[in-house]
């Protein structure tokens, strides 16, 4: 149990440190703007198609489960307005997080742990040339950025999902859907989404690098350090989810 505990602490000092290492780095110059743009396309143009898979069908079966629910009540005619709300707030940026944890997560632990193990990364030093400069920043700053944008993509897609189960399957039609989503949902709701996006890309990134660097013994090392990077990157976005939510609703 101790042992558990001083593996953790561990974890995340050195998660610690470097976050005020990728800080001290990002202003400093040169500026990598061409390794900046690689991970651009990396971490978002990749991960369009896997987010958007996810949320169209998410929206859908969202739809569906509140449609049924609130027929009951007589009341589907409302669907549009409680999914809305959820996918804005709450289901799109976090799908959105945890799909792109699953991939680019797994995939930045993977690639930086292979340079690990096979010492590119003490080459590197050796020739005075930072890893986390390299590296770590714009892996991280790719991530925040296009957190957003593929949030409000999933949100996009949810929505269509949606309608198209409140259109087909509900009896909805397409004008009061619309119009019933618009009437209800204000920027802040969208926002609130957008605002826990980049706390999540930061989260996902800084884990995912952390691991990576910290990854040993070969390729079963590698290997460990890759699915522990993806769990705690969930389990993070999950937990400060919580948190997030309960400051975005206090503003």
């Amino acid at each position: 149990m101790l042992e558990r505990i001083y593996r953790f602490l561990d974890e995340l000092g050195e998660v610690g440190v470097l976050t005020g290492d990728f800080f001290r780095y990002l202003v400093r110059r040169p500026f990598e703007g061409r390794l900046l743009l690689d991970q651009l396309e990396a971490v978002g143009v990749k991960s369009v198609n896997v987010v958007n898979l996810t949320a169209i069908f998410s929206g859908m079966v969202l739809a569906l489960q509140m449609g049924q629910f609130l027929a009951k009540f007589g009341a589907k005619i409302y669907v549009s307005r409680i999914m809305g709300l959820s996918l804005l707030r709450e289901m799109g940026p976090v799908l959105s997080a945890l799909m792109v944890a699953a991939r680019v997560g797994a995939g930045i632990t993977a690639e930086l742990g292979t340079m690990k193990v096979t010492e590119q990364i003490d080459a590197m030093r050796s020739l005075a040339t930072s890893p986390v400069k390299k590296l770590v920043v714009p892996r991280v700053l790719a991530t925040i950025i296009m957190m957003p944008v593929l949030t409000v993509l999933a949100d996009a897609v949810g929505l269509f999902g949606g309608l198209v189960i409140a259109v087909t399957q509900l009896g909805v039609s397409a004008d009061y859907f619309y119009s019933s989503l618009i009437q209800n949902a204000q920027l802040g709701d969208l926002f609130s989404g957008l605002g826990k996006s980049v706390f999540f890309g930061f989260e996902i990134a800084i884990i995912a690098c952390a691991k990576g660097l910290s990854a040993t013994g070969g390729a079963d090392g590698v290997g460990r350090a890759t699915t522990s990077a993806v769990v705690a990157a969930s389990i993070t976005v999950l937990i400060s989810d919580f948190f997030l939510t309960k400051f975005f609703l206090s503003i």
